[in-house]
This record gives C-alpha cells, structure tokens and sequence, in this order.
C-alpha cells in the first residue's frame, strides 16, 4: 500500500489524482457536473451531483491506474471552500442545493449585521470579513427559508458541513462527522484565535451548535471508507480546503512565503506564522494549516473571477472554443489599444470587498474585437493579483513585495499570463513543474500521516521549479497600466 488517492472536489468539477510513492501523479479522472444560477447572484449545485462525480472518479482514477484498494494507503481530500450543506443526519438526504462560495444572496443580511455594528467583532474572531462569500450566513439563509429546516435543525435532526465534511460523512457512511482547521477556518463561525467554534456568533446568525462538525488538524484520523464503495475500508488521513491544500502542496511553509493559485476564481496566501495577523486593508486572516494542534495563519485574497472569465470568452461571447486559444488571440490584440476588463460578474473580492458591484468593459474602439478581450481577460488576472499582493506587503511588516511568487492552477499554465503577471507585479513568478498542487497537498497530507511521505523540511526540498518569469516591462509602462486599471475599477464600484 505505498499509493495515496487523492479527491480534489472542485467548483465545477470532481477530479480523483492516485500518486505514487514518489508523489508523482500516476492516473487522473476528472468529470464536470452541472452549475444552477436560480436568480442573478445566486449559484448553486446539486449535492447529488457532487458525491456521484466524486466517487465515480475515485473509482475510474483507480482503474486507470491499474492498481486495486489493496494498493491504496490512504485518502486526502481538498475542496472548494465556503460552500454549504445541510443534509438530514438519519437520511443523509440533503434539504436544499448546496450554495456555492460565489453565491451573493445573503449581501442584504451581511449589510444588515455590518449596519449594526457586528463586524469589528466578528472579524476579530474569524479573520473574515461579514460578506456573503462565507458558509455562516449561507447557512442561516437555508434555516430560515426552507421548510421545517430550522426546527428539525434546533431538535439535533440535521447537519452541516462544508463539501470536504460532506464527502468525509458519505465516505464514512455517517460514521464521521468532522472538518479540519482549514475549512473550519472559512465558516465565519469558527475562532481561529481559541480554536473552537464561537458561540457568540452562532447565536448572532441563530444556528445550532448540534449541527456543527467536530475540528480537526489538516493531518488527521477521519475515519474509513464504507466497505461497499471500493472493496474495503481506506482511511482518510488527510484534509484541507483548496487553496489551503495548494500552500502546502507548494511548500510554502516559511513565513513570507507567497502562492497564488489559478482556478475558478484566484486566491493568494501570505504565510504569517504562529500569529494571526489582523489585515488593515479587506484581506482576510485564516489558517494556512494545522498540525498537531497547533495552527499556521496567513492573510488571504479572494478574486472571485479569474479562470472564468476564460470561459465566459468560451461559453459567454463565444469568441474561444478552448482556453489555450486565448494566448494566440492576446498575441495578435493591437498594442496601441488599452481595453481593460473588470471581471466583476459575481462582485468584487479582496481588497473591495463589493458583492453588488457588477463587470465592465473599458477603452473599447470600433477596432476593439475578440484579440482584445482575450488580452484584457488575461490581464484581469495579473492586475487583481497586483491588488492583492499590494494589500499583503501593507499589511505585513515582513513581507516583501520582491518576495517571488509560486503560482499554480489552471491558468499557470499559460505563458503569456504568467509572463504579463511578473512584469505587472514587478516580481519573479515561479511556476512548479507539479501544477496539481493543490491535488498534490491534500496527497502529501494523507501520506505523511500515513507514514509513507517526508515531513515538511523533507517535502519543500523536492519541490521542482518548472519555469521562472522575470519582470521585463519597463516601470513606467507597468505603473501606468495598473493606474489605468485602478481608475476602471474605481469607476466600475461608483456605478
């Protein structure tokens, strides 16, 4: 059993990576299921969906691989955090769609308990800020609109979880009922200070603490596989949210260690140390990850968009049939245009923090055509990611704005991104030869603990540089772009 399975359930799609006792990713499966957007704002997905396309490729990866159970040592799960459900704990049967992270329709209630002064208190526990983004007033909103849900909630009759937790009581056959620090993390419920659950604030949002799962480290017992799924029981011994999982999958365990990750949205952490570090410019402060009780904290930014504004060129206008054809088009955009996209289709993240604000297009001529904004949707990235970092180096003493960033993802993998990212950000972006990453963490997690990986000093040494991308934009032209993207911005918010 020198094999690790890792379940990397993802916004639109499950993906189960078996790797090897080298860490080398041997057989992959991956299946997209469907999105649901019921009103404007509102995302959501069929829990269904996501545990069958989950073990349907945990179950294809392993074929593929050749391999059997009998090979497999253990399980590692990553997830896409914040988004919630609630399911009955004797039925397991879900009482509403699960609601998505980039779901918006608890923006009146996040504005309604900031009117009222709850924010300063609430960000002091959390590290987050009040902003429909996060589970907690997800959560509230299912208790309070789906029938007979608040009152079979306050007699212990359901339970919540993020999908990470789901998985684990599906998996488990609702034997486990547990998170780990790191998705615990994003609840906006969880006191990342006292390592417990607040009960301060789950008064304030009016949900029972009965329905709440037990925390755990990100390197963890968390129980065994139903005999039924794979033809015998394999542990779980590893969990982290996604972007928690690609930090360690980048081994970015030193304090002032930076990574950025590229998939549906882009989400960058800043590795902090032992002491959580209370952002003074909308970042938010959250634990990176948690071994034998003991949490590591980092400051996060969220960009809600950034690999979907490729597929809103692909499945939106229209103008792409495959991502990579963006590289080729941005080539050709006229470089004496200046189209600026401001990606804000479900609001803007870190460091605006504006769930209402809706996107827009900029600098457009009669001679503006699909090579433009396939350059602007690209460029939307690097500059949101300029914004971040930014926050990061103000908000850290520490921190160093030269300091080189590892990216990874999906979008990593365009050159000319990651080209247009160094020379935006002034700083070198080194991308790893494993893009995986996150995949990659939540395997070397279950592994560790399973005893067949290295521990952490031993992991970051084989971490492998695959490219580095040095700044070649001249300072003037770069600062000029990023002020031309600030006013865009600036403009979107005043609409």
């Amino acid at each position: 059993m020198t094999h690790i399975l890792a379940i990397d359930q993802g916004t639109t799609s499950s993906r189960a990576i078996l790797f090897n006792e080298g860490l080398s990713p041997i057989a992959t499966a991956q299946e997209e299921f469907a999105q649901h957007f019921p009103q404007s704002g509102w995302v959501e997905h069929d829990v269904d969906d996501i545990w069958a396309t989950t073990a349907g490729t945990c179950r294809a990866a392993i074929e593929r691989a050749g391999l059997t159970p009998s090979d497999i040592a253990a399980i590692g799960i990553t997830n896409q955090r914040e988004t919630t459900i609630v399911w009955d704990r004797t039925t397991g049967k879900p009482v509403h769609r699960a609601i998505v992270w980039q779901d918006r329709r608890t923006a009146q209630t996040c504005r309604a308990l900031r009117d009222a002064g709850h924010e300063d208190m609430i960000t002091d526990r959390t590290g987050l800020l009040l902003d429909p983004y996060f589970s907690g007033t997800k959560l509230a909103w299912i208790l309070d609109n789906v029938d007979g849900a608040r009152a079979k909630a306050e007699n212990g009759e359901l339970l919540f979880g993020t999908v990470d937790c789901y998985l684990i009581w599906k998996l488990t056959g609702g034997k486990t009922h547990a998170t780990d620090a790191t998705n615990a993390a994003r609840t906006l419920l969880y006191d990342i200070r006292k390592g417990r659950w607040s009960q301060t604030i789950c008064d304030l949002l009016n949900v029972p603490m009965s329905m709440l799962p037990e925390v755990r480290d990100c390197a963890a017992d968390f129980g065994t596989t139903r005999t039924d799924l794979f033809g015998r029981e394999i542990p779980i011994l590893g969990v982290a949210g996604d972007q928690q999982a690609a930090t360690v999958g980048q081994a970015c365990f030193a304090p002032g260690m930076m990574k950025s990750t590229y998939g549906t949205g882009c989400f960058a952490l800043l590795n902090t140390g032992d002491e959580p570090v209370r952002s003074q410019n909308r970042l938010l402060t959250t634990i990176a990850y948690q071994f034998d009780g003991k949490p590591t904290y980092a400051l996060e930014g969220s960009i809600f968009i950034a690999g979907a504004v490729v597929q809103w060129l692909r499945d939106g206008l229209k103008i792409i049939r495959e991502a990579s054809e963006t590289q080729t088009l941005s080539d050709r955009a006229d470089p004496h245009q200046n189209v600026i996209l401001v990606p804000a289709f479900t609001g803007l993240g870190a460091p605006y923090w504006q769930p209402d604000c809706r996107g827009a297009i900029y600098g457009l001529t009669r001679n503006s055509g699909p090579a433009e904004f396939a350059r602007a949707a690209l460029e939307s990235v690097g500059f949101q990611t300029r914004d971040l970092l930014e926050a990061m180096t103000a908000d850290w003493a520490s921190a160093d704005a030269r300091q080189v960033l590892r990216v990874d993802g999906g979008m990593s993998a365009s050159a000319w991104a990651m080209q247009f990212l160094a020379d935006i950000i002034g700083a070198p972006v080194d991308r790893p030869k494993v893009l995986e990453t996150t995949a990659l963490g939540a395997a070397w997690l279950a592994g560790m603990q399973a005893g067949i990986y290295p521990d952490q000093a031993g992991f970051a040494e084989g971490w492998a540089l695959d490219q580095r991308f040095e700044p070649a934009m001249d300072a003037t032209a770069r600062d000029e772009k990023y002020a031309a993207w600030k006013r865009a911005v600036e403009a979107t918010m005043s609409v």
